[in-house]
């Protein structure tokens, strides 16, 4: 826990088994009212070390509301068991649709899923394991959560705090940051992080990820920032500087898919040994099974943004979605 400006604090929130070792949550308090900003992973280690924060922190959550920067687990997870009668659950009106379609759908949406990922090359016996072990599939609220969806430019007063929802789709599909214009802070969930580059993937409501977050990223480029306050890692002042490194990265991402693809077609699973991988394993072979499914994603949205660009096309070859160079 660690107070960041006045009234602002930021509780790191344990993500056990993940890379990303823990989400940032962020709380905002007012004289009559709190704000967290995101939960992390609905895990009983997750909701101690949260817990034990707030209790330190003097919060009632009968009189605070939350704000949800978008749908995975290690951010939504938590609320449905924090959030009171009282309490308000903010998140954008995308992202309160599509875990609403989520509810509804359940095992019909993750067969859906596989019938993609399988299509795109990854054999089903790994990505059943996958699955068993995706945080989202494990780790989400767990109920249904009555949201009060907010559209770019809605406004949530916190005591001296005034931020402005900022639609951010890619990461993903109705991602919104919450940006305070007089004290120059953007609480950017996983739009924007300091040292690691956020997942970018395929989504049903959000065909070209890639160039939505690369066109997000102009976005919040143009905001004056002096502090982004992000889901992951530590807190960054250039946000700026690190807009340009993450459009270089996928540049340079961009550029690998299509090298991958020069001498002859191939899938997503084929691309994706050839792609540079920011995770400590010596090959493809050897990624966790979980790992696999985020670059596969990842690769698939590269794949999207290059056929939008006309620079490769795509065809169905036995049921598997195949990508030819242009």
């Amino acid at each position: 826990m660690e107070q960041i400006l006045p009234n602002l604090y930021k509780i790191e929130v344990p993500l056990p088994e993940s890379p990303l070792k823990a989400t940032n949550a962020y709380l905002i308090k007012g004289p009559d009212r709190a704000l967290i900003v995101d939960t992390g992973m609905n895990r009983e280690k997750c909701l101690t070390a949260l817990l034990s924060a707030l209790g330190k922190l003097q919060v009632d959550l009968d009189r605070t509301d939350f704000f949800i920067t978008h749908l995975h687990a290690d951010h939504l997870g938590l609320v449905g068991r924090l959030a009171r009668e009282t309490s308000k659950i903010f998140i954008s009106e995308v992202e309160s649709a599509i875990v609403t379609t989520i509810a509804r759908k359940g095992a019909f949406r993750v067969d859906a899923l596989r019938g993609f990922y399988m299509a795109n090359g990854f054999p089903e016996e790994e990505l059943r394991k996958a699955e068993e072990r995706h945080p989202g599939f494990r780790y989400g609220p767990g109920r249904k959560i009555d949201f009060s969806p907010m559209k770019e430019g809605d406004m949530i007063e916190v005591g001296d705090y005034s931020f402005r929802g900022i639609s951010t789709p890619g990461h993903s599909p109705g991602h919104m940051c919450l940006y305070d214009a007089e004290k120059k802070i953007l609480l950017a969930g996983d739009h924007l992080l300091c040292d690691i580059t956020p997942n970018i993937t395929r989504w049903p409501e959000l065909e070209n990820a890639l160039g939505a977050y690369l066109e997000s990223l102009q976005k919040t480029y143009l905001l004056d920032v002096e502090l982004v306050l992000p889901g992951h890692r530590s807190l960054f002042t250039d946000h700026r500087g690190r807009i340009t490194r993450l459009q270089e990265h996928h540049q340079g991402r961009l550029a690998e898919v299509l090298c991958a693809l020069e001498d002859r077609p191939g899938t997503a699973w084929d691309v994706a040994p050839h792609v540079t991988w920011d995770i400590e394993f010596k090959s493809w072979k050897s990624f966790p099974t979980v790992q696999k499914w985020f670059a596969i994603g990842e690769v698939i949205a590269h794949l999207d943004y290059l056929e939008a660009q006309g620079k490769l096309e795509r065809r169905e070859e036995n049921g598997k979605m195949v990508y030819k160079r242009c």
